[in-house]
């Protein structure tokens, strides 16, 4: 039996959609465990009027999403546990392929599938660079070095671990605002290697946002993300392409600065990224950027 979990914070129109899109899969053999973390629409009422006993609700003050996804874990009774976002859904074959996925390759405790984003409407593929193999299943035995040039290669809503794994590692860190699903999948690479399909079978519900815009959220100021990456790098340094990979997440925080207008704390993620990976030539742009002061000053 697989365990999915869904966290649930106020998304009583998507919840419908991610539960449907459970209960249509193939393979059949599951639980859902729905935390719901504090809402205050009518998220629970939604999750209540579903028929099945297959579904079991579990509601908690409102902690964040990484607790949310902590108590399904706890909660959790299969070996292996899902996730899917209360706003995103399943094609009908995603389990099936998950298991297909187990069954090819024992030895890896953690499994996940491509994924498509869909922006009001509009669905467009992920960009994925440096697979190492040409099928459509195969092990990413490269996980650090795809993922520092392609979109993330494991996403929240597609991927499935083994649930020991994931209570070993401490499942996902509380406290963190952004990149804390980076810093667990991270964590599990270090330790077992990604079973994987080429397969889009998992559907990402994301409102259009223009790139030109500047963000909604300024990064932490302690960079817990950054500074648990670099600890892993330490820890682990026969694993490759993690320098890669942490020069990826300091240039994501300089991007994030310069389109906010904080041009000491863009130039400083920016120097880092380069310490990193000094043939990122994009990170020298945003230091011409910030030289020439075309973005507004804070």
């Amino acid at each position: 039996m697989i365990s999915v979990i869904i966290p649930l914070y106020n998304k009583e129109a998507g919840v419908v959609t991610a539960l449907r899109s459970v209960l249509a899969q193939t393979y059949q053999d599951f639980e859902i465990v729905v935390v719901d973390d504090g809402s205050t629409d009518e998220s629970v009422a939604v999750v209540e009027s579903f028929d099945d006993p297959r579904i079991r609700l579990i509601r908690q003050q409102n902690a964040g999403v990484s607790a949310a996804r902590n108590r399904g874990i706890k909660e959790a009774e299969g070996e292996y546990v899902a996730f899917l976002d209360a706003d995103d859904e399943w094609m009908p074959g995603f389990l099936t392929e998950i298991r297909a996925l187990q069954e090819a390759y024992p030895n890896c405790k953690a499994q996940a599938t491509n994924y498509i984003f869909n922006s009001n409407g509009k669905k467009s593929p992920t960009i994925l660079r440096r697979i190492p193999f040409k099928g459509e299943r195969g092990v990413l035995s490269n996980y650090f070095k795809v993922a520092s040039c392609s979109h993330p290669p494991v996403c929240s809503i597609s991927v499935c671990i083994e649930r020991k794994l994931l209570q070993e590692i401490g499942g996902f860190p509380i406290g963190i605002k952004a990149g804390e699903d980076l810093l667990t999948w991270a964590r599990i690479a270090v330790r077992t290697q990604w079973a994987y399909s080429r397969k889009a079978l998992a559907q990402y519900n994301v409102d259009q946002i223009s790139v030109k815009e500047p963000p909604t959220r300024i990064p932490e100021e302690v960079d817990v993300v950054g500074y648990e990456l670099k600890k892993l790098w330490k820890d682990h340094p026969h694993i490759r392409g993690q320098r890669l990979y942490l020069s990826l997440w300091h240039k994501m925080r300089s991007s994030m600065y310069m389109r906010l207008g904080y041009k000491k704390e863009c130039r400083k993620e920016a120097f880092i990224a380069l310490h990193y990976n000094p043939l990122n030539y994009k990170i020298y742009a945003y230091l011409i950027i910030n030289i020439l002061g075309i973005f507004k000053k804070k």
